[in-house]
Order: C-alpha cells, then structure tokens, then sequence
C-alpha cells in the first residue's frame, strides 16, 4: 500500500486529485470511474481515499495518474487502464489478451455451481481467457480441479498468471487448442462450461467503441454469432460421459437458436435461464445416460 504523504507547496492532495479526474474525465464517466483511477495509482482501496484525503500524490503518482486519464478519455475500458477487474468472489487481471470478465458470465457460474455435479468430477473450460469461470470454479471449492482451454496463447499466459496469483495452479489444468483439440484420447468430462464468442461479424460496427476497438476480437466475434456454439454443442457428446452437462453463455436474441442446437444434438434436460438482467443468457443441456 502506498504510504500517502502530507502535502508540501504546490502539492497536488488526494482530493484534488479526485476533483481534477472527474472533471477530465467528464460527467458520464463522473467521479466513481475517478475514485477507481486514483485509488489504483495510489495502491489503496478506492473506499479508503477518504482517509487519505488531505495527503499529497509523490510526482510519479500524479504522472501515473495523468497517464491513466488520458487512456481513459481515449476509451480504453477501465479495467484494462486499472489492470484488474472483479469477478464472484475473485480479482483477475486484464488487459487487451483477454475479454473482461462481465456480469452475465457470474450468472453462468451460478449456475454451474448448482448442477447436480460432484466436487471430483472432471471439468472442461472451453475458451478460458483470464480464468474467470475456471478459478472461480475453484476459488469457491465447487471443484477440486478443471481443464481450461484456449486458443490463444496469449491468453494463457493471463490465466496462468491470475490462477498462480490465487494459489490455485497446481488445481488448474491450462492446454492451448481450438474447441476439442486439447482434449486427449479418452478423456471425457462431467461437465463442459464455456463463454464462446457469439457476436455476429456483421454486429461489429453497433458496438461500443471501448469493446470494438480494445478487446481481442476471437474471443467477441463468431461468424453469423452462432458459428462457435454449433461446434461446441455438436461435439459435446464426443467429449461429455453419459449423463454429463453442458453450460454455455449466448447471445441476448440467440435463445431459440441454442434451444434448437442442444436438442439436435440430442441433449436432454435443457434449461434456459435469464441473465441479471432477465435476458435469456444460460443454455444448460445433458447428455442421455446416467454418470458412470
């Protein structure tokens, strides 16, 4: 933690800087985004500025503080300016390698942890990124171990570096691969649980410019948005034991499209369950049979 000094002549205080962000930052942005970008340069928790309030930034922090700002103004998301980003119960850092981890995906980890899956049954994370289902999986004790995947290596190295930072390492299985190509000769899970990428190519112009122009665009987009899905509910029943699960995020208008995929596929049990936001977001469907 950064020890906060008192200020000297011409000093810039905590809460100077508070109001001098703000302010450059805009009224959208306000002072919460604020709050964040000052508590990071100083290393404090954006909660305890208020005791630090009178003290004053070193110059290298007001340099930092400086750069963050104009990161910022330029859209970068403030994850990626803040190199961290909450998610359940764990903080991952990110940055331009992987996706930022987002609400939605915490309503499919819910989920996950509510399937009728035992602690030692062997999992599959298909397209980790930074880890977040992965480690959260783990942080949180709903399993002793998972297989995570990616196609970026990347994003790997992220992941590796947020499992290792959370002491989970040695419980995380990281293998570099497209869909199933990591998965060996006669493994075969309980549960699959993946976030693919479900943005239609054609919807890259509507987004937002913080996501479009900062975010890695193979873990966003997918074709016609369902091109990843198909592949990974298709081949679901090669790589699920009888009876196994799989848990897939999707796009808000995608439900009746994944519904129809999962039972082709000859999926049964399939629920379909809202985000936070009472979108259509979770896609859960089983594979006939009964677990070994």
């Amino acid at each position: 933690m950064s020890a906060v000094r008192r200020p000297a002549r011409g000093a810039v205080t905590v809460s100077e800087a508070l109001e001098l962000a703000a302010q450059r930052l805009g009224p959208e942005a306000g002072r919460a985004e604020a709050r964040f970008l000052v508590a990071g340069v100083l290393g404090l928790a954006a909660g305890e500025l208020a005791l630090k309030g009178t003290g004053a930034l070193a110059p290298a922090e007001r340099g930092a503080l400086a750069r963050a700002i104009r990161r910022r103004r330029a859209g970068e998301p403030l994850a990626y300016v803040l190199g961290t980003a909450a998610f359940r119960e764990i903080q991952l850092a990110v940055d331009p390698r992987v996706l930022i981890p987002r609400p939605e995906t915490e309503r499919l980890v819910e989920a996950v942890m509510g399937l009728p899956v035992g602690a030692d049954a062997p999992v599959l994370e298909v397209g980790t990124g930074s880890g977040a289902i992965a480690l959260s999986l783990l942080h949180e004790r709903r399993f002793r171990s998972v297989v995570a995947t990616d196609i970026s290596a990347r994003a790997l190295e992220v992941a590796r570096s947020n499992a290792a930072a959370l002491g989970l390492q040695r419980r995380v299985d990281l293998r570099l691969g497209d869909t199933y190509d990591p998965v060996g000769p006669g493994e075969r899970y309980e549960l699959v649980v993946s976030n693919p990428p479900y943005i239609a190519e054609a919807e890259r112009a509507a987004l937002p410019p913080e996501v479009r122009e900062f975010e890695p665009p193979a873990g966003l987009y997918a074709g016609d948005g369902l091109a990843m899905i198909r592949r990974l509910v298709r081949g679901a029943p090669a790589v699920l034991v009888p009876g196994g699960w799989l848990a897939l995020e999707f796009g808000a208008t995608q439900a009746t499209a994944v519904r129809a995929e999962l039972l082709d596929a000859g999926l049964r049990e399939v629920r379909i369950l809202p985000d936070l936001a009472g979108r259509d977001r979770i896609a859960l469907g089983r594979r006939a049979g009964t677990v070994p």
